[in-house]
């Protein structure tokens, strides 16, 4: 799964709420899907850059995700690279843009179970929990120290 960081979360989170607010959806367009929208919010191209640069490929997301190769220079491949660089994993991306990410969909709870990949509303759903899912791994990995409640007893006296 993805590593958890603020600005991939906040970025998951951004997408999902301007979906859900009626931003133009449209799973078929590689700009403005699933993983076209995270793009947006994650690199600096436009839903109409991110799906001309797709046309130079064949295939979905889940295509050019398999196919993508870190040293083509190919506009797409920069686009997964930087996703990528954000903390997502190719695996990630080819979940996303068919609802599969079987830790989100349980955390969904029984609204995780009949998901529709190209469901504006399931796709708001999934994000939003998928958001939750990392935010609860980052706050799981920040470890205080030990000393602290002393710490804070000095400063409070």
């Amino acid at each position: 799964m993805a590593r958890p960081n603020i600005k991939l979360i906040k970025a998951i989170k951004t997408a999902a709420r301007k979906i859900q607010e009626g931003t133009h959806y449209q799973w078929g367009h590689m700009g403005g899907c699933n993983c076209g929208h995270l793009a947006q919010e994650l690199t600096p191209y436009s839903k109409r850059e991110i799906h001309e640069y797709a046309m130079r490929k064949s295939g979905d997301w889940t295509d050019q995700v398999e196919d993508y190769c870190s040293t083509s220079a190919m506009p797409m491949d920069e686009i997964i690279s930087s996703m990528m660089d954000s903390g997502l994993e190719r695996k990630d991306m080819m979940e996303l843009e068919r609802l599969r990410n079987q830790e989100v969909r349980r955390c969904m709870g029984k609204a995780g179970m009949t998901l529709s990949h190209n469901s504006k509303e399931d796709v708001v759903d999934y994000m939003f929990a998928w958001a939750e899912l990392l935010e609860e791994k980052l706050l799981a990995d920040i470890k205080l120290p030990e000393n602290m409640e002393l710490e804070a007893e000095i400063v409070l006296k």
